[in-house]
């Protein structure tokens, strides 16, 4: 027997015993709540948040109205640690439907809203709660990441770090940190904030086996390897526009670009996290891998690797940038072709991007002249840039507005909570960076408003979105892709956190 597989049967025993211990633990207080709820805060404390949310569950089974109380808060917590946000939402709401829940319990509320994408209710409840108690580090930590999703960066920072002076110990606020220092291209002090967020996770044996430590981790590495240099800088005039031509190609949006002087037609993918080069191109370019991350798209409903590296140049048009992160990405069957694996995610470069459908004509700038609109939506920039729609006039739902993608799309679980059950399902061959999605299909009949902007009665694609969604942290709606926004000169204005739309000429 080889030293490498004693040690990995050494801990599957270890687990094995663990479990058992756990199992015992759990059966000998079991008619006990207050024992299971003692149970379920050190499992907890220990990272064990699915064991944590059943022996939470077994709490709330109390004759002591209290002890109920703490245990469905517990069950909050937990719930939204392992991604079961739906639960989440039901726990919180049962918490807060007293005459005077308090701050904690609103403060749960806004934390299980936005994990369920309703951002400007979880605001709502942010704000009450601060109302209610002005030092409450959770509400101030919501109001920050609110703050952060509409790119009024400075105060989401400031808000931040008087949360992180307030509860040190606080891993997620110094993970919040590290993203406004990424977003304002300061890239050490970006590092040293995820450093803080991996430092304060819950041990385990070993550290690297946590995903989110090893994802942090990553980033940690990717972003020291800037030392030395601008993040993101643009050559020239930081304030100039840049107009630049675009083929449509499968409703598909083509630019010519260029990465370190090497030839590269781009597809210009708002629903992007990175620019992105395909793993032949970045070779060609001299892009090498600096570290991995774990990504997901549409397509198969799992978390997948993603190389990272740095570009020195990148060029489109007359705009030319420095030392900009990018994604590379290998072959993935059944996925999307090799052509719309080199995308161009301008928002995520911290350029706003106007797209002219009449003259084929996409803008690029740091900041947006003023421009008219027949209509103007809110925009959130969550990692992704999100607007809110309504469906059915009852459920409020937050889009993804992807330029890469075809269709107007709802999640699974979007779907499901519209209680609509189509007579037949008409299955979709819909293919993703992440592959096809085996189990798409047309849910009809669906009203879809963006404030005044009215579809009735149409076809919404329906997609397996839990992947994304998990990897983001909150519920992904749907996605707003060609079919929404071809009728439109479209403006994606990051400085005025903004969706802009000029009704096109017939």
């Amino acid at each position: 027997m080889s030293a490498t597989r004693g040690f990995v049967l050494s801990v599957a025993a270890v687990a094995a015993l663990s479990t058992l211990g756990l199992r015992a633990a759990s059966q000998a207080t079991a008619v006990d709540p207050a024992a299971q709820y003692q149970l379920a805060t050190e499992l907890y404390e220990s990272a064990h948040y699915r064991e944590a949310l059943g022996a939470y569950e077994s709490a709330t089974h109390a004759d002591d109205e209290d002890l109920v109380t703490r245990a469905r808060k517990g069950k909050v917590r937990s719930a939204l640690r392992i991604a079961e946000f739906e639960l989440a939402l039901r726990e919180a709401g049962l918490l807060n439907d007293g005459s005077a829940p308090g701050a904690e319990a609103e403060t749960l509320l806004g934390d299980a809203l936005w994990a369920n994408g309703q951002f400007d209710e979880a605001d709502e409840a942010y704000r009450k709660a601060l109302d209610e108690a002005p030092g409450s580090t959770r509400a101030r930590f919501g109001l920050a990441r609110s703050l952060a999703s509409h790119s009024r960066l400075p105060e989401a920072l400031e808000e931040a770090a008087t949360a992180a002076g307030q509860s040190p110990r606080d891993a997620e606020i110094h993970a919040l940190i590290g993203l406004v220092y990424e977003r304002l291209n300061r890239y050490e002090e970006a590092a040293a904030a995820f450093e803080e967020y991996v430092a304060l996770l819950p041990p385990r044996a070993p550290r690297e086996d946590n995903q989110m430590a090893a994802l942090f981790q990553s980033k940690v590495r990717l972003l020291r390897s800037f030392k030395g240099r601008v993040p993101q800088q643009i050559e020239g005039d930081v304030a100039r526009v840049h107009r630049i031509p675009f083929k449509l190609v499968d409703k598909k949006i083509v630019l010519q670009g260029r990465v370190n002087r090497t030839p590269v037609e781009f597809v210009l993918d708002t629903g992007s996290e990175r620019t992105g080069l395909s793993d032949t191109t970045a070779r060609r370019a001299g892009v090498g891998a600096i570290t991995s991350t774990l990504t997901a798209g549409v397509g198969i409903p799992a978390l997948r690797r993603l190389d990272m590296g740095r570009a020195d140049l990148l060029e489109i048009g007359g705009l030319r940038m420095r030392n900009v992160p990018v994604a590379i990405r290998g072959a993935v069957r059944n996925a999307l072709p090799r052509w719309q694996r080199e995308s161009l995610s301008p928002l995520a470069l911290g350029l706003s991007v106007v797209i002219d459908y009449t003259r084929r004509e996409v803008v690029l700038a740091r900041t947006l002249p003023a421009s008219q609109a027949d209509v103007v939506l809110p925009m959130r920039m969550n990692r992704l840039p999100m607007v809110r729609g309504m469906l059915n006039s009852t459920h409020p739902t937050y889009f993804v507005v992807d330029t890469g993608g075809e269709l107007i799309s709802i999640s699974a679980e979007t779907a499901s909570a519209l209680s609509m059950t189509p007579v037949r399902r008409s299955p979709l061959r819909v293919f993703g960076m992440s592959g096809i999605d085996t189990n798409a299909y047309l849910l009809p009949g669906v009203d879809v408003d963006f404030d005044e902007i009215e579809y009735r009665n149409v076809g919404l694609a329906v997609l397996n979105l839990r992947a994304p969604s998990v990897l983001l942290g909150f519920q992904v709606g749907g996605i707003v892709g060609h079919r929404f926004l071809s009728d439109y000169r479209v403006s994606m204005d990051m400085g005025r956190s903004e969706l802009r739309l000029e009704k096109l000429a017939s």
